[in-house]
């Protein structure tokens, strides 16, 4: 079957360090992301950015690289064409506020902080204008902080981890990990499923690229998934999950270079 998506996670994915499409893991000029991207142009696959990064900022990346589809804010909503399609179930903007806005008119954020003090924070200053979640940084246990979220009664929401960003904090030994805080059915996985339904394409015909744990339960919802080589590398929690997925394959390189190869593998394997 020929390849007709990737979906791929930006930050320590495609993008190397400082979060350049131009640069690889170690800071070093490089081309090997534009030459996957061109690979897809080729053999006619979408690139399907899955970000947890806010609207605006995915809307832009995917202009410059010439793509018209986009997920964004870990998976509450996806776009095609200029069209917006919300993930995010009941919990939607409306005259009483965004879904940021209510989260934290409920007071969550502030259970979370004085639950994990000093462990937990705003991801500042990506945090801002955001309007389906919210971000942090830091380095929790998630199922403790979902355990808390239910006891509060907030069960309609869960964190979930992003993977490791290496944002050093005080209280916090080794990489910290970017969180984000969502309405319940919100996943990248259920993002991914979601838009490949609305373009027609069979999951087996689409692969997703990612270094994180959430990124590798997006291996439910295409033929196969790459984990770039960084991720594992940093993060052991990712580095447990893997054995549990047997579509999944990590890549000899780390980020660009990891999506590069991961693109190339998926093609040589459809010839």
């Amino acid at each position: 079957m020929a390849l007709r998506c990737v979906y791929t996670d930006l930050d320590g994915t495609l993008l190397g360090r400082g979060s350049s499409l131009f640069r690889d893991a170690e800071g070093a000029f490089s081309l090997a992301q534009a030459r996957g991207l061109e690979a897809c142009h080729r053999a006619g696959a979408e690139v399907v950015i899955m970000s947890g990064r806010r609207e605006p900022q995915v809307h832009e990346a995917a202009r410059l690289m010439g793509q018209t589809s986009y997920i964004y804010e870990a998976g509450c909503a996806f776009a095609i064409d200029g069209e917006t399609t919300l993930l995010t179930g009941d919990l939607v903007p409306d005259e009483d506020g965004t879904v940021y806005e209510k989260i934290e008119q409920r007071g969550i954020p502030k259970l979370l902080f004085e639950r994990f003090e000093g462990r937990l924070e705003y991801h500042s200053p990506w945090h801002h204008g955001r309007v389906l979640s919210h971000l942090f940084r830091g380095k929790v246990d998630v199922g403790e902080a979902n355990e808390v979220l239910v006891a509060a009664g907030h069960d309609d929401l869960r964190l979930l981890d992003n993977g490791a960003i290496g944002r050093e904090m005080p209280a916090v030994d080794g990489p910290t990990h970017a969180y984000h805080l969502v309405p319940q059915m919100v996943s990248k996985a259920n993002a991914v499923a979601a838009h490949a339904r609305a373009r027609g394409y069979d999951p087996a015909g689409c692969i997703a690229v990612g270094d994180s744990v959430e990124d590798i339960e997006v291996a439910a919802a295409v033929g196969r998934l790459f984990v770039v080589a960084n991720g594992p590398e940093h993060d052991p929690g990712l580095r447990e999950a893997l054995p549990a997925w047997d579509n999944v394959t990590v890549t000899e390189g780390s980020m660009g270079d990891g999506f590069y190869e991961a693109v190339v593998s998926a093609l040589v394997e459809r010839r």
